[in-house]
């Protein structure tokens, strides 16, 4: 098990070094890799993935992080499976202001972030596109929720997990705790 997880490090490093911290960069890493376009990797296209982005691993290595990221044993890796294997690691303070900031944006409550939520929450009306009459007060609320919503399922809804995975690739480039947190703080005015 240790292996793979540094296996797994191995890796997590060589996607950061060539740009991919945040969900979008994986999630262009994930569609390289998968040449039959059915949203999932099986073990021999991850193989060859990875050798295709530069990032050349040892199959002894690649079968290890394809077993632990494959969580629910299918054969096959989905997008989550991969992000969740990639996205860096977060300390618990990180995790916790991403989680109050995700409850306060789902104001009904129901663990989905929706146009509905959003309304009386967010200003659209400095947005350049609603204010030039090109958009509508919907269509910049969707094309907010679009930046957090997972790249290859874009169904107008933000999930926590979603959120977290956003937010993972900003917590990447940011070394201090203190200075992550006082960012959402702002942001987010929790």
């Amino acid at each position: 098990m240790e292996a793979g997880a540094g296996a797994i490090e191995k890796l997590r490093a060589k996607c950061l070094q060539r740009g991919a911290s945040g969900i979008k960069g994986l999630a262009r890493f994930f569609r390289i890799m998968d040449d039959d376009r059915s949203k999932s990797l099986d073990l021999e296209e991850f193989l060859k993935g990875l050798q295709d982005v530069g990032v050349p691993l040892e199959r002894g290595e690649v079968e290890e992080i394809f077993k632990l990221c494959d969580k629910n044993r299918s054969g096959t890796l989905d997008f989550n499976e991969f992000l969740e294997a990639l996205r860096p690691p977060m300390s618990k303070a990180r995790k916790d202001i991403i989680g109050a900031a995700f409850r306060k944006l789902d104001r009904t409550g129901d663990g989905l972030v929706t146009v509905e939520d959003l309304r009386g929450v967010y200003n659209s009306q400095s947005h350049p596109k609603f204010k030039s009459g090109e958009w509508t007060e919907d269509q910049v609320f969707r094309a907010f929720l679009d930046s957090f919503d997972s790249p290859d399922d874009k169904d107008g809804k933000i999930t926590a997990e979603e959120f977290l995975n956003y937010y993972s690739g900003v917590s990447a480039s940011i070394d201090s705790d203190g200075y992550f947190v006082d960012m959402m703080k702002a942001a987010w005015k929790v």
